[in-house]
């Protein structure tokens, strides 16, 4: 195992992982992440929300850095409120996936994460959220979710278990996109070649850091290639199989905490403390230098 002071980067998955259920953060998470601060490490959210379903969860932590958002599609600046990289799924190509999964499996019901920082999730007739909290537009038929550009497609199948439908999408859609199974209910189709791991590099490089000081934390088989990319990789205990067959280590559920009972271990505290209510430091935080802030305006 690498020493305590072996990780400069943090990366943490949001839902199933560093939230509990009820899209909460507990105190005991908040500490943990401010001992990473004071340690000097960074932590980078890695996420497959979209920016906009981020944004309130950054305010909230005081987070002002990057965060990785879309399944990695994303990389989005919190401080500036703007995308400092993205990438978009082709319509026309989301369409004949789509196509080529309902004809082996019959119809599914589908939703989209637009682009941009206020960009929408609209939700076609018969597919359901699976996360109420995250607010959606319903509309009135399929044609409508490709009237912007998308950064990917959420899928639900009425009879099929999220690994069996994701298996099929697999198969049947090959180099048209990249599928992703992301969280109870949460089939998805990003562009070709993009994962949690690209946007995660990308965001990485802006901050000088690489894989060989990353420590990643997640709990479902999008997480596995964050985990390839990083030094060493963390699965919760309520972490999908095929996610926990590729860690390094597995920790305990998101509701006990389990990213804080590693970094409490991981980054002891000595010698002097800061006030409790110095908040936790995500990417660059709250202490990024003018150098980080003018590198970030100019790109």
């Amino acid at each position: 195992m690498a020493a305590p002071t072996a990780y400069s980067l943090i990366a943490t998955d949001l839902d199933g992982t560093l939230l509990r259920g009820d899209d909460t953060l507990s105190a005991r998470s908040l500490a943990a992440l401010a001992r990473v601060a004071r340690a000097g490490a960074r932590h980078l959210v890695v996420t497959g929300r979209p920016a906009p379903r981020v944004r309130p969860l950054l305010e909230a932590l005081g987070c002002t850095g990057l965060a990785v958002c879309g399944q990695g599609a994303q990389v989005y600046d919190a401080g500036a409120d703007r995308l400092v990289w993205s990438v978009t799924l082709d319509r026309e190509l989301a369409e004949t996936a789509l196509g080529k999964i309902e004809a082996e499996v019959g119809e599914v019901y589908a939703a989209v994460d637009q682009d941009g920082v206020d960009g929408l999730t609209l939700i076609e007739p018969g597919y359901r959220m699976p996360h109420p909290t995250l607010p959606a537009v319903r509309v009135g038929r399929r044609d409508a979710l490709w009237t912007r550009p998308i950064s990917k497609v959420l899928l639900r199948h009425p009879e099929l278990t999220d690994d069996e439908l994701a298996a099929t999408a697999r198969a049947v859609v090959g180099p048209l996109a990249t599928v992703t199974m992301s969280g109870p209910g949460t089939v998805e189709l990003q562009p070709c070649g993009v994962t949690k791991a690209t946007g995660l590099a990308l965001a990485a490089e802006r901050l000088g850091l690489g894989p060989e000081r990353t420590l990643a934390f997640g709990d479902m088989p999008n997480d596995i290639p964050m985990f390839d990319w990083a030094a060493r990789g963390v699965a919760m205990a309520n972490a999908h199989p095929e996610l926990k067959a590729v860690a390094d280590e597995v920790t305990t559920t998101n509701e006990d905490d389990g990213v804080a009972v590693v970094l409490e271990r991981l980054f002891p505290e000595t010698g002097c403390h800061l006030p409790q209510q110095v908040p936790a430091r995500c990417d660059s935080g709250f202490a990024s230098s003018s150098a980080e802030r003018t590198l970030l305006s100019s790109q």
